[in-house]
Order: structure tokens, then C-alpha cells, then sequence
């Protein structure tokens, strides 16, 4: 009964009793995404009528599933064949299909259909199904699409690779030109070739800008009308840089790319003025040993890695008007490809400055210029911050030494006190002198410090008088049996030139 039913769907459309659609709007889906549709139809009783999901080539309605009875007059309501799915609601009236994995070449006209009777297909719903590509690239990478086409298609066939504008319109960018199989477009960034042979068409774009960021077809021309062959949505991201520094700065710029493609194509600095000019203001000059360096009097100066594909540009003493938009840029006279866009900021500011890199996926094999970094380029600000960290800690110990200072003075300052207390508290020690002098009497006692100068010296022997500075009215009145002498010491004011 399958092939009962396939046969019958391969049925011109033209045949007697077949009923069709005029094609509904266009399903675009992502290369790799799924598609459901919904067909509805009025139940019919006591039995299903068989269901099918085609598409259409040349009139003829081709069955990739379709649902049909078993042996035992049983109706099958799901089927599935690669990745297409049909499931028949009888109950509701509704058909469901699922294409899953889609691809660019099945893009195409397609229809739900139901088998009224062995003449009649009865077609549910039309729909013209667009599967594109989605491409991601960064800018200076290239891009290469294949076309494959109808093999019944003349070879002679006009192809052509054209940029949508608006729903329908397309501007041709490249198109083959018989009986030469090639062509580029200005600048030699995009070319076509048309292998007659594989019937592919293969497109070819060089030096990618974001500028080259859109909605493009590969396209048949025939002598009445266009024919898409795939469509191909591109997005070309740029790499940024972002500066800030302050006037009288030097500032160092990293620009890679890759070495392999563009070591040997000169480099540029330039400046993005009003629409989108940019102004060469230094550029590379072929040097034997593959670095290159070019110097702008006083302010840039750009150097070439060719080999490790790195280019570096140097701007000394800033000024605030070098605050704008600057380009690494490849150069090719009159042309300038963009390696890297770069944002500088000059302030009087006392901010670190910082390189950041815009990142995103990239589909190609990582290299220099894939990575993402950042980087600090040379700055005041990093001096200032240590002059303050060195001073505030500088400032803590000059802090710390004078109290220690104060405290050690106050320590002293008590020391002092305490033996001159020992010196004129404790009259009852004893000592040996070895000279006294007879001193004036301090009939004129006043606020004026009075010295005494005792002469010390080692122990007397039992035979030798011991002296004692006492009245005799406290001497003792048993005195024991040694001997004995008192003396008076009196107190001598000092000269007026000596007080204190």
C-alpha cells in the first residue's frame, strides 16, 4: 500500500481531479534548525483517507512520507523516512510534519496532500521552504560558499553571486561571464567559478569588513525570470580596542593579524574623520629583515612583526585633541582594510588605562589575532598611586617614632625623679667621705637648688674613724666602743650665675 501511495502521489499535478494550492508563504529556517507544519482537514468517517507530505519539482508532487493502512485494514497514523515525520490527528483533522536538520538544498516548494481516490490528490496546504546558511566571520577572513544547482540546468546558464536589497531586489556583486568560468569584482575581493562539471558554483570573498555584513544569493539567470539557489546571511565582526590615558602620556597599541595571509602587505595608522575617512598617518616600509617602522615626526611611530604578524604603534606626548578613532589597517593604495578599530581617550584624569578586545566565536582555526586580551599600557597613574601608598606609609612610621619619642622622654623625665627622691629622702644612709667642706648657713633658704658633692671610696678598715652627718643632739647616748666623730655640714647657696 506504501508504494500504492507513492505512485499515486507522483501524479502530475495536471491530471483530472487534482486539486492544488497556490503556494503560501515562504518558511525561512536556519541551516540545521527544524520545521513543523500544520495541515488541517475535515474528518472524514467510517475510514482515514491516506495522508502524505511531497514536494513539488516540475509539476510533479514527489511523497517523501505518507501514512497508510496495514494488511489488517489497520490505519498506520505516523510514519517517518530520514529525518521527515507525518502524524494524522484523525480525531481533530490534523496533519503534523517535522523536517528535522534542515538543509540548503532543501530548500523548495512542498505540500500536505490526501488521497481522495485513485485519480485525486486533494493538497492541504503549500509552502515554499528557504533553508539558509548563517555565517559568522571576523574582519581580513575570507569566505567561501558552494552552490550546487540543478544538473539539468544548461552549463551556459548565466550564475551569479548578487546582495538582497529589500524582499525581492538583489544587486549582482559577481557573475560568471562565458566562456571564462571566473570573475572579480573591484578590489579583487570576491570572485565566482562555475564548475560545469560537479554543477557547483562557488563563491569566493577576501579581506572581510563589517561593511560586507548582509543577506546575499547564489541565483540562476534564465532568459524570463531569476532562480535562487541558496541564500547565505553573513556577519563580519570587527575587533576593538578601547584607551583611555592622560595628556603627556606614551601610549603603545598591539594590533595581530594573520602573518601567513598579510605578512608581506604594507600597514597603516590612521585617523576616522568626518564620513568615515580615515587619514593615513603613519605606514610601514619594507625593511629586508622583514621589520618594517615608519616614524611620524614626534608623535607615532609604527612597527611590523611579520613574522609573529603583530603590528605596533607608538604615540608619544599626548595631547587631548588625539582623543578619536583610530584604524590598524591594511594598506593597499588607494585601499584601507581594517585590522583593528581603536578608541582613544586623553584626559587630565587619573584613570589606569586599559585595552579591551571584543570578543565572539570565530569558525576558523585560532591564531594570534582570534585571541582576546588586555593589557595596560604606560600610565602616570600608577607612579601617583605608589607616591600616595609610599606617603601614607611613611606618614605611619614618622607617627610611631614620636611616640616612641614621648614615651621614652616621660620614662626618663620620671627616672630623674625617682633618684633625686633616693637622694634627699633617705638621710639615714651611710657613707664614707673622703673630703668634707664646711658650707654656709642656709639662713637664706629659698626656692634655689642646693648641691652637695660627697666623694665616695672603698670601705674603711675597723681602725679608722667613721663620720656621720648628725646633730649632737641625735647622737646616741650609749654610743658603742668604737669611735666616733660628728661634724656639720652645712648648706652654700650657689652663685647668682649659676642657678637655674
Amino acid at each position: 500500500m506504501a508504494m500504492e501511495l507513492r505512485v499515486l502521489l507522483l501524479l502530475p499535478l495536471c491530471c483530472p481531479g487534482l486539486r492544488a494550492q497556490t503556494p503560501g508563504a515562504e518558511e525561512s529556517r536556519r541551516e540545521g534548525s527544524t520545521l513543523s507544519v500544520q495541515c488541517l482537514y475535515t474528518p472524514q468517517a467510517p475510514f482515514p483517507s491516506q495522508k502524505a507530505w511531497c514536494r513539488v519539482n516540475n509539476g510533479i508532487c514527489e511523497a517523501l512520507v505518507g501514512t497508510t493502512y496495514s494488511t489488517l485494514n489497520t490505519y498506520i497514523n505516523e510514519a517517518t523516512q530520514g529525518t521527515v515525520t507525518i502524524e494524522d490527528d484523525v480525531k481533530r483533522g490534523a496533519i503534523s510534519i517535522t523536517m528535522k536538520n534542515l538543509q540548503v538544498q532543501d530548500s523548495g516548494t512542498y505540500s500536505c496532500a490526501s488521497q481522495r481516490n485513485t485519480n485525486t490528490l486533494w493538497l492541504l496546504k503549500t509552502i515554499s521552504l528557504n533553508v539558509f546558511k548563517e555565517l559568522h566571520r571576523w574582519e581580513l577572513d575570507s569566505l567561501s560558499v558552494q552552490c550546487p544547482y540543478n544538473a539539468q540546468t544548461p552549463s551556459t546558464t548565466p550564475k551569479a553571486w548578487c546582495r538582497r536589497q529589500g524582499p525581492t531586489s538583489c544587486n549582482t556583486v559577481v557573475s560568471t561571464n562565458y566562456p571564462s568560468t571566473r570573475q572579480y569584482t573591484q578590489q579583487s575581493r570576491t570572485s565566482i567559478r562555475d564548475n560545469t562539471q560537479g554543477k557547483t558554483v562557488t563563491i569566493t570573498m577576501q579581506k572581510l569588513q563589517q561593511q560586507d555584513s548582509g543577506v546575499y544569493w547564489c541565483v540562476l539567470y534564465t532568459q524570463t525570470h531569476r532562480t535562487r539557489i541558496m541564500e547565505v546571511r553573513l556577519t563580519v565582526s570587527k575587533r576593538t580596542q578601547q584607551y583611555t590615558a592622560r595628556e603627556s602620556d606614551t601610549l603603545s597599541i598591539l594590533c595581530p593579524y594573520s602573518p601567513r595571509d598579510y605578512g608581506a602587505v604594507t600597514k597603516a595608522w590612521c585617523k576616522v574623520g568626518a564620513g568615515e575617512e580615515c587619514a593615513v598617518l603613519a605606514r610601514t616600509d619594507r625593511q629586508p629583515s622583514g621589520h618594517r617602522r615608519t616614524a611620524q615626526p614626534g608623535t607615532t611611530t609604527i612597527q611590523d612583526d611579520s613574522h609573529r604578524g603583530i603590528v605596533t604603534v607608538t604615540m608619544e606626548k599626548l595631547r587631548a585633541e588625539d582623543s578619536g578613532v583610530y584604524w590598524c589597517a591594511l594598506y593597499e593604495h588607494p585601499h584601507l582594510f581594517r585590522i583593528v578599530e581603536v578608541t582613544l581617550n586623553i584626559s587630565n584624569a587619573s584613570t589606569e588605562t586599559t585595552l579591551s578586545v571584543t570578543a565572539t566565536t570565530s569558525q576558523t582555526t585560532p591564531s594570534a589575532n582570534d585571541a582576546s586580551f588586555t593589557t595596560t599600557a604606560p600610565s602616570k597613574s600608577s607612579s601617583v598611586n605608589i607616591f600616595i601608598l609610599l606617603s601614607v606609609v611613611l606618614g605611619i612610621l614618622l607617627i610611631l617614632a614620636l611616640i616612641s619619642m614621648i614615651t621614652l622622654y616621660i620614662k626618663k623625665c620620671r627616672r630623674g625623679n625617682r633618684q633625686a627622691e633616693d637622694i634627699y629622702e633617705k638621710p639615714e644612709d651611710t657613707a664614707q667621705f673622703q673630703s668634707t667642706e664646711r658650707m654656709g648657713s642656709p639662713r637664706n633658704d629659698s626656692n634655689d637648688l642646693k648641691y652637695v658633692t660627697l666623694h665616695f671610696t672603698t670601705p674603711l678598715s675597723p681602725e679608722e674613724p667613721l663620720y656621720a652627718n648628725v646633730g649632737p643632739s641625735q647622737a646616741p647616748r650609749k654610743p658603742k666602743a668604737e669611735t666616733v666623730e660628728y661634724a656639720d655640714i652645712a648648706l652654700k647657696e650657689l652663685p647668682t650665675n649659676d642657678k637655674g
